[in-house]
């Protein structure tokens, strides 16, 4: 890449990103670092996983990737929204670190910038890699980066509860056999389904698959298909099958609703596994499907790893060698393990499903999934989002029907 070129960022782009780390269920902590050593045998790495420390098996990770590289390694972890804000800047002073571990919507916006190189110019090989997840960090016909893995959205269901109700889990295929299902929890004295509808990436993260699955774009927010996809959940709201509480929940919230053993469904992600295996009750989790039938597209969350653009281009090589081995293998079956993620990479899904059935139905929701930026979205998606989960909570308030919000929705967005 040229590097005039790719000092070059755009206003927009300085902007803080409406992108959070809970979208993604990346933890948040306190981040610090500085820039780039000087040594030309130190390559840096910035990450958004301050819940790692030095001890951890991802650090060591990073070391043993460094040595075989033949270099040393200065690994800076920070919370996912600062690293956003802190790689812009660094570009802009031409400071960037070798190696920029973003979260999936972060690296259109990136790329735009001018701060990542294409894997056309790093050499990056992304060919085993899942194309609905490398779409996620593709923008103008060029791919940035590679996905370290994948999280997704999914429905956890409460066997125990679906017993009671009479209800056969393999009857739910589509939106009128899971609302029907609803409808028998309800009878049987039971909650029915819960679900994060916060004014937030987060109401708009939960909503995509239902938007998806009634076959609307996010281009055409104020769609026939876009408007049964909220009313679903408006009516859900009205009949009591969803508590009024959707409008408030976080992700976290929500699980602690369904945690509480009372309800039927929860929409949630695969970084909630550890803690459905502490729940207490027996649990199972299908994807979420289609208006009608078939499994809806859920978005996708998880981590591009990227190699920014670098006055001194020979370093691209040793950036390359070290993205590579985080990426590739053993390794990354070991990371997405720790991560809670699925994989990008077929090979390493079946390695996953033999280790651990129960991730079976995360692997096809994943195979389902799409990137929030794809279709060549980009930079254009937050702006959406935001639109998206105004009109979200405009509809489950009752203030405005879910057609008027998705009308002034899109008319926002235009």
């Amino acid at each position: 890449m040229n590097r005039s070129a790719g000092r070059r960022l755009t206003a927009a782009a300085l902007t803080v990103v409406a992108v959070t780390a809970s979208a993604t269920a990346c933890s948040s902590g306190e981040g610090g670092g500085s820039s780039k050593a000087a040594d030309s045998g130190t390559y840096t790495i910035w990450d958004p996983y301050p819940q790692f420390d030095k001890g951890s098996a991802w650090a060591k990770l990073l070391d043993d990737c460094g040595t075989k590289a033949g270099v040393k390694v200065k690994r800076t972890a920070f919370d996912t929204s600062d690293l956003t804000n802190k790689a812009l800047l660094a570009a802009q002073q031409d400071n960037s670190a070798d190696v920029l571990i973003v979260d999936n919507p972060v690296v259109s916006t990136l790329a735009e910038a001018g701060v990542l190189t294409t894997t056309e110019d790093n050499k990056l090989d992304t060919s085993a890699v899942d194309p609905n997840l490398l779409a996620a960090g593709q923008a103008g016909g060029k791919t940035y980066g590679t996905p370290i893995g994948a999280n997704t959205l999914a429905l956890y269901y409460n066997k125990a509860v679906l017993k009671k109700a009479g209800v056969d889990i393999t009857s739910v295929k589509d939106w009128r056999t899971l609302t029907a299902a609803l409808e028998k929890v309800d009878k049987a004295g039971k909650k029915g389904i819960t679900f994060s509808a916060i004014g937030t990436e987060e109401g708009s993260f939960q909503f995509l698959p239902w938007l998806w699955g009634s076959g609307a774009q996010l281009t055409e927010l104020d769609s026939t298909e876009a408007v049964s996809a909220l009313s679903l959940w408006n009516d859900w709201l009205k009949k009591g099958y969803a508590p009024n509480s959707v409008i408030n929940n976080t992700q976290t919230t929500s699980w602690q609703e369904f945690a509480s053993g009372d309800y039927a469904f929860a929409e949630n992600g695969t970084w909630q596994l550890a803690n459905a295996e502490k729940a207490g009750f027996d649990y199972g989790v299908i994807p979420v499907p289609g208006a009608k039938g078939g499994n809806a597209a859920a978005p996708t969350g998880g981590e591009f790893v990227t190699i920014p653009v670098q006055g001194a281009t020979d370093r691209y090589t040793t950036s390359q060698k070290l993205v590579s081995c985080l990426t590739s293998g053993q390794n990354l079956l070991d990371t997405d393990t720790t991560l809670s993620y699925v994989a990008p990479t077929g090979e390493v899904q079946d390695k996953q499903v033999a280790a651990d059935a129960k991730l079976k139905p995360w692997v096809d929701a994943v195979k389902a999934a799409k990137g929030r930026t794809s279709d060549d979205l980009g930079t254009k998606y937050p702006k959406i989002s935001e639109q998206m989960w105004k009109a979200v909570q405009s509809a489950l308030s009752g203030s405005k029907s879910p057609k008027d919000a998705l009308t002034a929705a899109q008319s926002a967005v235009k």
